[in-house]
């Protein structure tokens, strides 16, 4: 069978100290069968540092007395003698097989313990010696022409198969050579895979842990960006929502776990679904943010995370609101024929997680008819404005926004183009998270 070419480069090893077995090359030495010429068992060996002047070490298994298996003398792609063991049954080949083995060379002949031999057996042994060394190249050895039993071989997961009567050197060395290298493209290619596949079901859970606003009843429009400031992430500490709840009050809260880590985005998600169900349980204000902090504290890795929390309560008839802060920046409001502005953060109480038996007071805000209040954390205001050291802060962003609806832009939009320059203005990716909430109220 023809064995295609593999690339020609060194193939790391671990280097040992046994003794090597010498073969004849198929006949000359004067044995008409080609057979087994002073073999001697290689012991155990202890695993040395891979480098890539090692030689390469092929195992044998086969167990035909009369040596009928001839394996000629082989070199490897920088000409240094390939190291040949042999084994003439599965129990010796479990003792030769230590770390230094690159390749396993087994005739497909060697019977399964306790039956007869047939094509049945011939695949029960190459899965024994597979489930055996599950790290290891496998080549498996058939009779003259039997392709079926080789292809078979291969569908079971050797790497490759060949004929009894075509073991020359150059063969199968560059066999061998090839059974190495596509064993670890196939560990490569596996590793790579499942990496994808963790990859796409944490951004599945991290996509599903994102909020569903619950504004059903509500003449309020709702409008959000998020953006993690961990690489290649979809959740980080900042966490925001947004319920309605039987009444007709509209709750809406954002807050910012310190860090922005996987353990932030966690406990983030955690304090957002305890504030959802609190909410929906009637808790409001310093009552509510009390018992989060209860969560925080019961939930956090350690006693220095803390988490800042913004939480709105606006009554049915969309005109008045509550506002508590919790070491949080303030919402900036914005109202037609009035300039944006921030909202009273005078009674803003201290960050989750800082002080035991805090409290947090409620503000009492008059929105008016129609208004439009943001939502934002720290990430969209903490980026640098590309003069020196300095950073945007919150009368930035108010200049900012300010701007931004005297061109007429609004919702999805006016959030849209918000982050893109705070990115611009910081020169690139922010390093915090930013998460960014709009709620707008048309008479």
């Amino acid at each position: 069978m023809p064995v295609p070419v593999p690339r020609q480069r060194a193939i790391p090893a671990v280097e040992s100290g046994q003794a090597q077995a010498v073969f004849s090359p198929g006949g000359p030495s004067g044995d008409p069968t080609g057979g087994l010429a002073g073999t001697a068992p290689a012991p155990r060996a202890a695993t040395t540092p891979v480098d890539s002047t090692t030689n390469l070490t092929l195992l044998v298994i086969e167990d035909d007395p009369a040596g009928a298996l001839g394996v000629p003398e082989m070199l490897d792609a920088a000409g240094r003698p390939i190291r040949i063991r042999t084994a003439r049954n599965l129990t010796e080949a479990e003792r030769l097989l230590t770390h230094d083995v690159h390749c396993i060379l087994l005739d497909l002949a060697l019977p399964a313990p306790g039956r007869a031999t047939d094509v049945a057996d011939e695949l029960a042994t190459l899965k024994h010696v597979l489930e055996l060394a599950p790290r290891h190249a496998v080549l498996a050895l058939t009779a003259s022409g039997d392709t079926e039993t080789g292809a078979e071989a291969v569908r079971v997961g050797a790497q490759d198969y060949l004929f009894r009567d075509e073991l020359d050197s150059r063969l199968l060395s560059r066999a061998i050579r090839y059974a190495v290298e596509r064993k670890r493209s196939d560990k490569a290619e596996r590793r790579l895979t499942e990496s994808r596949l963790r990859a796409q079901e944490n951004a599945r859970l991290e996509r599903g842990l994102l909020p569903t606003p619950l504004l059903e009843g509500s003449s309020l429009r709702f409008a959000a960006r998020y953006r993690p400031g961990r690489s290649r992430a979809l959740l980080g500490g900042d966490f925001y929502d947004t319920v309605r709840t039987a009444d007709g009050t509209v709750h809406a809260m954002i807050g910012d776990v310190c860090g922005h880590g996987p353990d932030e985005a966690a406990l983030g998600v955690e304090l957002r679904i305890a504030w959802r169900a609190l909410t929906f349980a009637g808790l409001c204000g310093d009552e509510l943010l009390s018992t989060l902090q209860q969560v925080l504290e019961h939930e956090r890795e350690s006693d220095e995370i803390f988490a800042t929390l913004c939480t709105v309560d606006i009554a049915p008839d969309g005109r008045r609101a509550g506002l508590c802060l919790a070491g949080h920046p303030s919402p900036l409001i914005a109202r037609p024929g009035r300039p944006a502005e921030l909202l009273p953060y005078e009674n803003n109480g201290p960050a989750l997680g800082l002080l035991p038996n805090a409290r947090w007071p409620r503000t009492q805000v008059e929105l008016g008819a129609a208004w439009s209040l943001m939502l934002y954390t720290n990430g969209l205001i903490e980026g640098h404005t590309g003069v020196g050291n300095e950073r945007l802060g919150q009368d930035g962003m108010v200049d900012m926004v300010r701007r931004q609806l005297a061109q007429g832009l609004e919702g999805e939009e006016l959030l849209r183009a918000a982050v893109s320059e705070v990115r611009e203005l910081n020169g690139g990716e922010l390093a915090d998270d930013v998460a960014v909430l709009l709620l707008d109220r048309k008479p």
